[in-house]
């Protein structure tokens, strides 16, 4: 169920206006009695009087917002415009009714009478002034977020001052740019999806043809030697073996993003679990012409973990190290204990990673056309990104970077305090 949330108008405006009123007349009465020291009774005609006014403009304001006649204009300068045309009305009618009850002189009257009129004349057309000024800056947001409704993501506006209305204008510039790197980021997401489609569709058509037509030829007695039985059988299962961890993968990753990981920490071995690992891939390993090696601190073990989950996580870093090494390179694992962690590093000696893949390698189904070059494949480009999930589930961190002399360092600390 989608909910919105609205943030009404201050309930507290009516009150600041009403105490802005009474600090209006207690201020005009303390004036009038410091500047002509009246008698009693001309205070006391005062005060009724000013009480009577401001009781009588209360009533006006009151009406105007109760009636809504605020909210039915059509432009916010109208309002403003029409708000000091009303003040400067309850002004002159406020003072020439005074000067009529106070002064003697009818030419005094018609004078007080004249600059009053002009006095709300200028107010009026500062207050036009103004508000055409906050009009125009709130145009420029609506036309703004009109143009981005439209599809215009790089439209901004411009910010002058440092009052609410440059905070609103920071606020949507703040708001375009985000709407402009979620799409951008949602692009570059349809892209990597529809690229997966195509890759897993290759990875899934290739193995299957292959296993296919091997079959057939088994079936067929195309194939009789021994030998190269044994050979059609061992291709068979390596491809075999290459769609199962496909499968394992999408079904592992889709796993995550719907149910998330559940670990089951215990105290484990960490270098076991690398040895283990190493041992996994001695075979591929030799068969590629790559040397493995390992080594781990005395001091990391016990590590508080899912052995499971860290084992994919080895798995999956040292595969994609063996498979992006070239034959005569080398693959080596170390663990080291730090401060309440334990860091896991993997070096291998093949070509590096592009400086423009370092960002994006542990995003889900990334792969580089570089990977997909070579002959042992690049993986379905989920590895890493099951690797990141499991890692930042035991709340660590994951990353890579290029090594000087050659090749890439992946690594991964955990937290063991």
């Amino acid at each position: 169920m989608n909910t919105t949330t609205t943030f009404p108008l201050a309930t507290s405006l009516s009150i600041r206006f009403l105490l802005g009123v009474i600090i209006a007349v207690v201020g005009g009465l303390l004036l009038f009695l410091a500047v002509l020291n009246p008698p009693m009774d001309e205070l006391r005609e005062m005060a009724l009087f000013l009480t009577a006014t401001a009781l009588l403009s209360v009533a006006a304001v009151y009406g105007i917002y109760r009636l809504g006649w605020l909210y039915h204009s059509p432009r916010l300068s109208w309002t403003l415009l029409s708000g000091y045309g009303f003040a400067s009305l309850l002004t002159f009618l406020n003072v020439f009714i005074t000067a009529r009850l106070m002064f003697a002189s009818d030419h005094d009257l018609r004078l007080a009478a004249v600059l009053l009129i002009f006095a709300g004349g200028i107010a009026t057309a500062l207050g036009y002034f103004l508000s055409t000024a906050v009009s125009e800056k709130i145009q420029g947001v609506d036309r703004a977020a009109t143009a981005i409704a439209e599809g215009k993501r790089d439209v901004r506006v411009e910010v002058v001052g440092g009052d609410e209305l440059a905070r609103l204008g920071h606020t949507f510039n703040q708001m375009a740019a985000r709407l402009d790197a979620a799409e951008q980021q949602q692009r570059e997401t349809e892209q990597l999806r529809r690229n997966l489609l195509a890759w897993i569709g290759h990875d899934l058509r290739t193995p299957l043809s292959s296993i296919q037509a091997l079959m057939e030829a088994l079936t067929d007695g195309i194939v009789t030697e021994p030998a190269e039985v044994r050979r059609y059988l061992r291709t068979v299962q390596r491809d075999a073996t290459s769609l199962s961890a496909l499968i394992d993968e999408l079904f592992e990753m889709a796993q995550i993003e719907v149910a998330g990981l559940h670990l089951d920490r215990q105290p484990n071995s960490l270098s076991d679990l690398i040895s283990d690992t190493l041992e996994s891939f001695a075979i591929p390993a030799k068969e590629m012409g790559v040397v493995l090696s390992g080594s781990a601190d005395p001091q990391v073990d016990p590590v508080t973990v899912d052995a499971g989950l860290i084992g994919r996580v080895l798995t999956n870093l040292i595969g994609n190290a063996v498979r992006h090494t070239p034959s005569g390179g080398t693959v080596a694992v170390t663990a080291q204990r730090a401060t309440d962690a334990v860091r896991v590093d993997v070096f291998d000696s093949g070509p590096g990673i592009p400086a423009d893949s370092l960002p994006k390698v542990f995003e889900q189904f990334y792969r580089g056309e570089q990977s997909r070059s070579r002959a042992t494949g690049g993986g379905s480009g989920l590895g890493l990104a099951i690797a990141k999930a499991v890692v930042e589930a035991h709340g660590g961190a994951i990353g890579v970077e290029n090594r000087l002399e050659g090749g890439a360092r992946f690594y991964f600390i955990l937290p063991n305090g």
